[in-house]
């Protein structure tokens, strides 16, 4: 763990280590997914087949026989208890509320008398939601990604998730089923991105591939994007807490390693101007820390990633903060209201000292699908627009291309377009 001061002379060498972390990794791993990825184009279930059997120790004579079933879905219902149940339940509640709120209709504008304009929106037909397994099940991450879909009107929601040994969570799949999710297949890593992209004779395609997943799913996703619509390249989990002194310490660290246990290349960050109160986070951290059953994973993330920063002023946090583009951002201060306005760049912001980040992942309502490494400078959260297509229409009547058609083919001329200008003079009067 660093512990800096913002106006170190090193400061930004030292803290140039945790942004730049996994990129070696990306490149290393590229040409893995590519031979994945043809693979997976030229024999189709068979490739899915043998990488299954490798990757995940799962044997199996089809895909088909992968998909789980209504069987296994009941089941699933029988196993988990009624109060997760009703905490899933409510998560989707939540989502689907939040969500329902972004959604956009079909518009027409009658300002002119003899044009008439507009944007229609259309729901995509297929989507792939990745959901990650392995390290741990993520029920949350079925719903963040399939509610805003069907809230959208998606028609059909195809999931994926990687089941070493074959088992599925019970969890994962009511969330999936709660969530409207469609189908569900054991499939993970780069196949399973191919597979939704290209289709197989089983796995059919689709025309966007959402959520998170490893260093071979998010490259698995750059690589077929063009060939598929995807949300984002997601890399390493991060939060960035922004204090005054204010608050109480257990609190923060308990925050910054709810992103550390995600997983060993994950970042927490907290910069405060008060140094005293970010010795007492810190100590704090390494108390907790002990106490966790991933303690190995948030200790190698918190050792290596993890950073307390000081700074002057808190303007000078929130500088620093918009110059990072935090993914999960927490304004931990006194009166947060009053420095939200400044905050440019972030995926999500928690106001206040209680709302901690975790609120956000879960059941808040907005979605926990956000831009990571920077890219929130110029990427939003997962939503409903992620999940529709938006065409243009345009209708000129007799009228309106008399009207505006002289400087139509004007415009044509200057561009040397003599075929473009001959289409709309050719009508006029």
């Amino acid at each position: 763990m660093k512990f800096l001061h913002i106006h170190d002379a090193n400061f930004d060498a030292e803290f140039a280590a945790i942004l730049a972390r996994g990129e070696e990794t990306g490149r290393e791993v590229e040409q893995v997914v590519l031979d994945i990825i043809a693979a997976v184009r030229a024999q189709g279930d068979v490739a899915l087949l043998d990488y299954t059997r490798r990757f995940d120790r799962l044997e199996a004579g089809s895909v088909a026989a992968l998909e789980v079933t209504e069987d296994e879905f009941n089941e699933a219902f029988a196993r988990v208890e009624e109060a997760d149940m009703a905490a899933l339940k409510l998560a989707v509640e939540r989502v689907a509320r939040f969500h329902e709120k972004q959604k956009q209709e079909t518009w027409l504008s009658t300002d002119e008398t003899d044009i008439l304009l507009g944007q229609m929106v259309t729901p995509l037909e297929r989507v792939g939601i990745y959901v990650p397994g392995g390290k741990a099940s993520y029920p949350s991450s079925v719903i963040m990604n399939a509610v805003p879909a069907k809230v959208a009107g998606v028609g059909e929601v195809i999931m994926v998730a990687p089941t070493p040994g074959g088992e599925i969570n019970p969890h994962v799949l009511v969330a999936a089923r709660l969530s409207g999710v469609d189908r569900v297949f054991r499939l993970g890593g780069a196949q399973a991105v191919a597979a939704l992209a290209y289709g197989t004779a089983t796995v059919p395609r689709v025309d966007k591939v959402t959520g998170p997943g490893n260093i071979y799913v998010a490259t698995a996703k750059k690589l077929v994007f063009g060939q598929v619509g995807i949300d984002m390249i997601a890399g390493p989990s991060e939060i960035l807490v922004i204090n005054d002194g204010s608050g109480t310490p257990a609190h923060i660290a308990a925050d910054l390693l709810s992103q550390a246990e995600h997983d060993e290349l994950a970042s927490s960050i907290l910069i405060t101007t008060d140094r005293d109160f970010g010795e007492r986070v810190a100590a704090e951290v390494e108390r907790q820390l002990k106490e966790l059953s991933r303690e190995s994973i948030a200790r190698k993330s918190w050792e290596c990633y993890g950073a307390v920063i000081v700074a002057g002023t808190l303007d000078e946090a929130i500088v620093f903060s918009n110059r990072i583009a935090p993914e999960h951002l927490e304004l931990a201060v006194a009166d947060p209201f009053a420095i939200l306005p400044k905050i440019r760049n972030a995926g999500a912001i928690f106001l206040g000292h209680f709302t901690p980040e975790a609120a956000g992942d879960y059941l808040a309502g907005p979605n926990h699908t956000l831009p990571t490494g920077g890219t929130a400078r110029f990427f939003s959260p997962l939503s409903v627009d992620d999940f529709v297509k938006k065409s243009s229409i345009v209708y000129f009547s007799q009228g309106g291309l008399n009207r505006l058609g002289k400087d139509i083919v004007r415009i044509a001329e200057l561009e040397g377009l003599e075929a473009h200008g001959k289409s709309v003079s050719i009508r006029l009067w």
